[in-house]
């Protein structure tokens, strides 16, 4: 199995079984020890490797220990320290780890819950951990930019100067996406009065910040959306027609009509006009699907009357079906258990998003 198969195959279980989970030791046992074993490709029961329960007494801190201590050449690399699936992340309840970076060779800190691993090393200064992570990885909500960095660490490619060389900028650029990142989902006042006074005159009472935070919301979903239509339109060369002007089709099958097309149903080229928001929810919908399969098992084919997202290119294994060729509406089909389908009308291609457990469901029935 490569890196990125095991990547994908660990998010999985997380997300499948993670409600299960109830104790620190059940999280090490279903994630973190896969992820050491599985994701970096170390041996965790040699000890020579992977010592668990560590231990390097400090001062007058006695018999402390850390969950795992990865090995190379009888020197401490990378320690790890542990928490429940579900509990936060403060850096205030990593004491052990805080003691023990400063007394061993340690030059990477993880503090994970199994779901989430933050990385740390010694930028600040030497031989003390910093306070902030130079990596973060969230098993359900993977930034593929730091899976090259990640990759470094494994027993097979370990590069540890390598890391620390790059970790600043790693360090500071992440930390500056995510602030970005929670902006775009919940525009901060101090946010939303800088806009504001970028393209007006208003002041900055409580009325005019609740108008212009919702505004604020409004625009930053369009960018968003005419970002992707705009990358989407070079990928394909800018040679699509532009949307057609046909009926609404959303009466064109009713809600809890069966999933699968007839086989006769193969679209005329001539006939078919695929658009830009079509191939945008797509997108949407393989990203979703992708925790359960590999991307190139998801597929699409396009019909008169709806876009069809498809498992394997068969169309008795439909995953959703987009009605967008609506003048007015769009709507995303989604089916149950018995194949019967029911319509959800949605704004634009990120209300997809708000569906996400039922596409992942959909992918799971017929891959099980």
């Amino acid at each position: 199995m490569s890196f990125e198969e095991a990547i994908a195959d660990l998010a999985a279980k997380i997300r499948t079984q993670s409600s299960s989970i109830q104790t620190e030791e059940a999280t090490k046992n279903a994630f973190i020890m896969p992820f050491i074993s599985r994701v970096l490709g170390y041996d965790v029961f040699n000890p020579l490797e992977v010592v668990p329960e560590f231990t390097a007494d400090h001062g007058t801190k006695k018999g402390e220990k850390v969950d795992y201590a990865i090995m190379k050449e009888g020197e401490v690399q990378i320690l790890i320290e542990c928490k429940r699936i579900g509990d936060g992340l403060d850096i205030k309840h990593a004491s052990q780890l805080f003691r023990y970076f400063s007394v061993t060779n340690a030059r990477i800190g993880v503090l994970t819950n199994g779901q989430v691993f933050n990385f740390y090393t010694d930028l600040d200064a030497p031989n003390i951990m910093d306070e902030r992570p130079f990596l973060v990885l969230d098993m359900l909500d993977i930034d593929e930019t730091t899976l090259p960095e990640l990759k470094k660490l494994t027993k097979e490619t370990f590069n540890l100067d390598s890391v620390i060389s790059s970790a600043e900028e790693l360090k500071y650029v992440g930390a500056l996406k995510r602030q970005v990142a929670e902006e775009f989902r919940d525009p901060s006042p101090e946010w939303v009065k800088l806009l504001m006074g970028r393209v007006s005159d208003r002041r900055g009472t409580v009325d005019n910040i609740r108008q212009f935070t919702e505004l604020t919301e409004k625009a930053t979903r369009q960018f968003l959306k005419e970002q992707v239509n705009a990358r989407l339109k070079t990928a394909l060369g800018d040679t699509e027609p532009a949307v057609p002007d046909v009926a609404d089709a959303a009466g064109a099958e009713a809600p809890g009509t069966s999933g699968e097309a007839p086989e006769t149903e193969a679209p005329v080229k001539g006939d078919v006009v695929t658009t830009e928001e079509e191939l945008a929810g797509y997108q949407v919908v393989k990203a979703i699907a992708c925790s359960e399969v590999k991307p190139q098992r998801v597929t699409q084919r396009d019909s008169k009357s709806y876009f069809a997202v498809l498992l394997d290119d068969n169309n008795r294994r439909t995953i959703a079906r987009l009605w967008f060729n609506g003048k007015n509406t769009k709507h995303i089909g989604l089916f149950d258990e018995n194949k019967v389908e029911t319509r959800h009308r949605i704004e634009d291609v990120d209300d997809i998003y708000a569906h996400a457990e039922t596409i992942r469901e959909t992918v799971r029935r017929f891959t099980a």
